[in-house]
């Protein structure tokens, strides 16, 4: 019997990167399967232990938790407690806690990380890039000179050198007072 490795044609020059994991991401495991709120990680995250559901921080109106595939390490998100898709629907309460909880979680990846700037913002509606766009969440991306190797480009990957648990529980600790 010939090797499967006989069929596959002629080399290309490129190593390959496996990266099973992804799958996971890619296939849509953790996106909710309809817009409920029963379907939503998001409304889900709360109801859980802070470690488990990767909350670094719980505010009154809204919370802090790591993104499950994050850009850079530390990447967090800022979400309200109650199930909304839009900027617009946050009350006025709401969207003052939304922004403390976006300077305070910026603030703790400074302390925790020392990053050389962010990226903060937040994709409204699946067209506009929203994984998850049944519930409002903001993106707080800290970002280092040079971080953006070559990974994303030809291999469709990204290189985080820290496990998320680790990073919470930094975050968590360098959470401002």
């Amino acid at each position: 019997m010939e090797p499967a490795s006989d069929f596959a044609g002629l080399p290309d020059g490129f190593d390959r990167l496996w990266t099973p994991y992804r799958m996971a991401y890619i296939e849509g495991e953790s996106r909710p399967k309809d817009a409920s709120a029963e379907e939503c990680p998001f409304c889900r995250a709360p109801a859980r232990a802070d470690e488990e559901g990767l909350i670094v921080h719980r505010g009154e109106l809204a919370f802090v938790v790591m993104n499950l595939y994050p850009y850079s390490p530390g990447h967090v998100l800022v979400c309200p407690y109650r199930h909304i898709s839009d900027y617009t629907e946050l009350t006025p309460d709401e969207a003052a806690e939304f922004g403390r909880l976006t300077a305070a979680a910026m603030r703790a990846i400074r302390s925790a990380s020392a990053p050389h700037g962010f990226n903060v913002g937040m994709n409204q509606g699946q067209v506009a890039g929203a994984g998850i766009a049944a519930h409002l969440h903001q993106h707080v991306v800290p970002r280092w000179a040079g971080d953006a190797n070559f990974f994303p480009i030809i291999a469709r990957s990204r290189a985080i050198p820290e496990l998320l648990e680790d990073t919470r529980r930094k975050l968590a600790a360098a959470w401002p007072r």
